[in-house]
């Protein structure tokens, strides 16, 4: 099976049925498939071919669920990036992916037309709504409009759609990786499949689920959100964000919304809300939570507030993109757990020689199964090391760099992390990225970024900083600098100035004295 099928099957079942409310639109399975068609049509015209890679760089939006399936129909690879991000780390990916063209808003007009710059690869940008303010020059890509080419009145010429098979990529999934730089996860259509029929299963999702997604779609669970839906038949409430969260709320509560998924920072703000309890929550079956553990207290006032909702916590990475939930029914009992292996998924917690651990003890995790990615874009000894093959050729362990320890029934609990990554807002962070943004600041020293516990996002981002001699720096200058050059959830909520940090004996800074509070 194919991704793409999804949206093909629903649409062929159900024509007439709406799959998308989004911005004040309402649009049947019928049009949405046949709008995917027109657009993979126009790729393949512009000569994108199978396993070719294209980025879509859209808030969430209509045009962004079009342009998802009409690259995958194109037989070529979707890759889905933060709206947010900013030109410097645009330009890495275009040119570490090979894109040969990007899908994006003319909005973002200064943005893309910066990173572009030196992509030699690149051959076209499709601009949503038009390309009409874009010139173009002899070393630049093509530029397209989108609705021009949605509009064109010719026939969809389906026999040059390319034959694909489960095994080519679907998707690169860029995320924070160890070295500072973006690392891709690839997705071939299998893994995909594997995970959307994993986690509808346990969610019990059916054709008449109406679920409402506030999460950016380069957020794998926010992805996620568009493909399971589809795949059943359901229907998608799309927002463009949380950012108004009453708006949301009248929306879920409008659309007689079934499925609402969550990070902990949309509950928090939810609990904060007046008169919450004056809305009507009857079709609200259940709530999904995952990216960081919700705060006991929280769950409590989850559980009072919305008493007939199943909730559901979960955990994953964007390597397999979930590996556990926990039964509703073990939410009270357990609130700490992050429960069992998802079904046809299986998990290990071993030691530092692979040995599995007793109950109890804490080892790394290790998980086996379809939902396990085909390793990272370009970076074959960083593959080499997170996924090791097992006795068949078919099957691959992930391992995960995460600590856990296993009770005796089998639920789990997360402990931390093996390596410095920052796990926050649903987010995984490299401290060296923003570590080396901080060094483009003329008069800092030395920097050293960390993840400080937080009950909301998981963990906040600190940035501690050592001035060069005679040189003076605000804080607020540092943020203003971070803001201007790094994604919003990557600027750190606290900026912390030392005469000098404490190092190990090798001369490396010790990061945990300073999380245990160096002075």
């Amino acid at each position: 099976m194919l991704v793409n099928y999804f949206l093909e099957n629903s649409a062929a079942r159900l024509p007439d049925k709406i799959a998308l409310i989004c911005a004040g639109q309402k649009i049947a399975y019928r049009r949405l498939n046949e709008s995917a068609d027109k657009f993979a049509s126009a790729l393949i015209e512009m000569d994108v071919r199978r396993q070719d890679r294209v980025i879509i760089f859209l808030d969430n939006s209509v045009e962004a669920v079009i342009a998802l399936f009409g690259i995958l129909k194109a037989g070529a690879t979707f890759i889905m990036l933060n709206a947010t991000m900013k030109a410097n780390k645009l330009n890495f990916i275009l040119k570490d992916s090979g894109a040969r063209a990007i899908v994006t808003h003319e909005r973002k007009g200064g943005v893309v037309n910066k990173a572009v710059e030196g992509v030699d690869q690149l051959k076209c940008i499709i601009w949503c709504p038009d390309a009409n303010q874009h010139k173009e020059t002899k070393k630049r890509p093509k530029n397209f409009s989108w609705s021009a080419l949605l509009e064109k009145p010719y026939p969809v010429q389906y026999e040059k759609f390319p034959r694909t098979i489960d095994v080519n990529i679907a998707t690169i999934i860029y995320t924070s990786g160890s070295t500072g730089r973006p690392k891709g996860v690839v997705s071939a259509h299998y893994n995909v499949v594997a995970v959307a029929k994993s986690v509808t299963s346990y969610l019990e999702n059916v054709e008449s689920d109406i679920i409402l997604n506030a999460l950016p779609l380069s957020f794998d669970y926010g992805l996620y959100q568009v493909l399971m839906t589809f795949l059943l038949g359901g229907t998608l409430v799309l927002e463009s964000s949380f950012l108004y969260p009453y708006r949301v709320v009248e929306r879920l509560v409008l659309e007689r919304v079934t499925g609402f998924p969550i990070v902990p920072t949309m509950l928090a703000i939810l609990l904060q809300m007046e008169n919450l309890s004056k809305f009507d929550f009857s079709s609200l079956r259940y709530i999904s939570n995952t990216a960081a553990a919700l705060p006991i207290s929280h769950i409590r006032k989850m559980q009072k507030l919305f008493a007939h909702v199943k909730i559901f916590s979960m955990y994953g990475l964007t390597e397999c993109k979930r590996v556990s939930y926990l039964p509703p029914e073990y939410l009270s009992t357990r609130p700490d757990s992050v429960g069992l292996a998802i079904p046809n998924t299986e998990v290990f917690i071993v030691d530092a020689n692979g040995d599995e651990v007793c109950p109890g003890e804490v080892g790394e995790l290790v998980v086996s199964g379809s939902n396990v990615m085909q390793g990272y874009w370009n970076l074959p000894e960083e593959t080499a090391t997170t996924f090791r093959p097992r006795r068949f050729r078919s099957e691959t362990l992930l391992y995960t760099g995460d600590l856990f320890r296993k009770d005796e029934e089998g639920f789990l609990y997360f402990v931390g992390r093996k390596d410095d990554m920052i796990k926050t807002k649903g987010e995984r962070v490299s401290p060296k990225e923003i570590e080396n943004v901080l060094f483009e600041l003329e008069d800092v020293s030395e920097a050293a970024v960390i993840g400080v516990p937080d009950k909301i996002f998981g963990q906040v981002i600190t940035a501690y900083i050592v001035l060069k001699k005679g040189k003076r720096l605000t804080d607020k200058a540092v943020l203003k600098y971070c803001t201007a050059n790094l994604e919003p959830f990557m600027v750190p909520k606290y900026i912390e100035f030392r005469d000098a940090f404490p190092k190990s004996s090798s001369g490396k800074i010790d990061k945990k004295k300073l999380r245990g509070g160096f002075r």
